[in-house]
């Protein structure tokens, strides 16, 4: 038998600090203490076989209660061979101090304990989250004071509508609060009414319009492939970049003028692409279209993407043609991939989930894909297809009226 050590008892109280209970219970928040830790009970075949052993235990548990100032709880054995024997049934904790001093956090405990009695009496919402993760709020010792200034201000500010950057509190900045974005959230939903807190956003990236801070804006970057399409008001060749916004409200005439969109995911392939009647080029953002969506005006249009031909290609595709269901690949079919098989590389990580809204030529490729059918998680990139081969497919695609006809 394995009889319980001074190690298991510790090993036991780490669990439970790790847990916070120790943290709770010296804040009246646990009914945790008195704390008894049960040990295990020898077998009486045990006791008669190393009754030597046992003797041993029993003067070493004692010797380590008599030196923690611990009281033991005792229970009775009668055994048939050995007689009436007292043995350690459990070790008693009376206080957390007691408990957080075997294992070495007396004075993290003292920590905790000041920093929750401070924070209850400058910002009390934020006392559930301190229960909650004390260990957390014990890490962050150190800007614990920085965060609830934080808080308060927000509490007088709700929905600011300014930049991280004109926060105006001593001893903070905006490196200060992106570094800390994970659990400002956490704190500022407890701290905020519901009106002031937008749920359509989230995360670190959601952080800013989550609580109404201005935030970079969303960007375009796009050229005319059709010269008479002026974007700018002087004749060299346009390459700009605009606000989603800024997109969203073209000048009417210049919305007229434009009947196809094309977006690719490569700068060479976007630089190289040749010049087509009424289109636009927009050089693409991985899973970011959210730019787009504020412009109404390109629903009308004929959209085509190009992408990787690997399964985040088509998850891409996939999620794009969720808010424009008109949108047609072009590149991304599988006499391209094949043709190209020279130039396969390999996908780091593969997408393996099921896309709903490819069409069905475009499923049973990134089935295949994702299967590995073909070969192991191959990849095309856009920038590996023969310049030639992938202009004049492009060019094939312009109908007589000037705008592409899906192949």
């Amino acid at each position: 038998m394995k009889w319980t050590n001074s190690a298991d008892i510790r090993a036991e109280l780490e669990r439970r600090w790790k847990r916070g209970e120790m943290c709770r219970a010296r804040v009246g928040e646990e009914g945790l203490f008195p704390l008894s830790l049960s040990f295990k009970k020898p077998s009486a075949k045990t006791m008669l076989n190393e009754f030597s052993n046992l003797q041993d235990w029993v003067k070493i548990i004692t010797q380590f209660a008599r030196q923690h100032d611990l009281q033991l709880q005792w229970h009775d054995v009668n055994h048939r061979s050995l007689g009436r024997q007292q043995l350690p049934a459990a070790l008693l904790l009376s206080t957390p101090e007691q408990a957080a001093a075997l294992i070495g956090k007396r004075e993290a405990l003292k920590q905790f304990v000041q920093l929750y009695k401070t924070t209850s009496q400058r910002c009390s919402e934020l006392q559930p989250w301190l229960l909650k993760r004390p260990l957390k709020a014990l890490s962050l010792g150190l800007v614990w004071t920085r965060l609830v200034d934080l808080c308060l201000w927000i509490q007088a500010h709700p929905r600011p509508g300014i930049y991280l950057r004109q926060v105006s509190l001593s001893g903070i900045d905006s490196k200060f609060i992106e570094s800390h974005r994970g659990v400002l959230a956490e704190l500022f939903d407890l701290v905020l009414p519901r009106f002031a807190i937008d749920d359509d956003f989230s995360g670190a990236a959601g952080f800013a319009h989550r609580y109404g801070f201005l935030d970079k804006p969303l960007m375009l970057r796009m050229r005319p492939l059709d010269k008479t399409i002026k974007l700018l008001p002087c004749e060299a060749q346009h390459d700009v970049m605009l606000t989603a916004k800024a997109f969203a409200h073209l000048h009417h005439d210049i919305q007229a003028q434009v009947e196809v969109v094309f977006i690719v995911e490569n700068e060479i392939n976007y630089l190289s692409f040749p010049d087509m009647p009424n289109a636009l080029l927009i050089f693409g953002s991985g899973y970011g279209f959210d730019a787009l969506k504020s412009a109404g005006w390109i629903k009308r249009c004929a959209l085509y993407y190009w992408g990787d031909l690997d399964t985040h290609g088509f998850a891409i595709l996939n999620q794009l043609r969720a808010s424009f269901p008109q949108v047609q690949s072009f590149l991304m079919d599988r006499k391209t991939l094949l043709k190209h098989q020279s130039v396969w590389g390999r996908e780091p990580k593969q997408e393996t989930k099921d896309l709903l809204n490819l069409t069905p030529d475009e499923a049973a490729l990134y089935d295949e894909l994702r299967r590995n059918k073909l070969s192991e998680r191959i990849r095309l990139e856009q920038e590996s297809i023969d310049f030639m081969y992938a202009k004049k497919y492009i060019l094939s695609t312009e109908s007589s009226a000037g705008t592409p006809c899906a192949r």
